[in-house]
């Protein structure tokens, strides 16, 4: 199953929003991120969060109240957070989060560290950046511009060992560590390719409009 969360801060266009969703099994607004959900004309399956950040309540009134679940706002974990462990526990194992880009560091922080969990999320997009976790064998492909900039980051606990196509550097033998990174790559054949070999790592680039 296919699970989407939208949540507030920057996110794509609405044409994209709705591209994105398209076969998503569920669809989950955490807080603000109803906002952004509506705006493109979708109309989340639940919404959930202390709704600190929804700019009216009166939205809430147009969903059945067993579809909202709604938290204390002095909690341990964010509404992000939650929205991710109410997919998981649906059953979703891919799941797209919408939205994120821009406002606090904090948040950003916040979001990306959820892909240093296990059972992390599968994709992040934001108004500018496609986001993506590549995993323990897998290989991403994509078709990207030439020049598009490409950005590779180590994620868990490692040991980590990628391998890539159509990069101007290839990854191929590189040592990773904790803490290290490859920013500003750049695809060169209008495609590229990043296999996990060993270890996760989350790969960066433009969003494609």
């Amino acid at each position: 199953m296919k699970g989407i969360i939208f949540i507030g801060g920057e996110g794509p266009s609405v044409q994209l929003c709705k591209s994105f969703v398209s076969g998503a099994d569920l669809i989950v607004a955490a807080d603000s991120g109803l906002i952004a959900a509506e705006n493109a004309g979708i109309k989340p399956d639940w919404i959930i969060g202390d709704m600190d950040s929804l700019d009216d309540s009166l939205r809430l009134l147009s969903y059945p109240p067993e579809r909202v679940l709604r938290y204390p706002r002095d909690k341990d974990f964010t509404d992000t957070e939650m929205a991710l462990w109410f997919l998981r526990d649906e059953g979703c194992l891919s799941i797209w989060i919408v939205g994120g880009g821009g406002g606090r560091i904090d948040h950003l922080f916040a979001i990306r560290s959820l892909f240093e969990r296990e059972n992390s999320p599968e994709r992040w997009l934001t108004a500018q950046e496609d986001i993506y976790c590549v995993d323990g064998g897998q290989e991403l492909f994509l078709p990207l511009p030439a020049g598009s900039l490409v950005s590779v980051f180590p994620l868990g606990g490692g040991p980590w060992e990628a391998a890539s196509k159509g990069l101007k550097w290839p990854l191929n033998g590189l040592a990773w560590d904790r803490g290290f990174f490859g920013i500003s790559n750049v695809a060169v054949t209008g495609s590229i390719s990043v296999q996990a070999v060993r270890g996760r790592f989350m790969v960066i680039v433009p969003i494609i409009r």
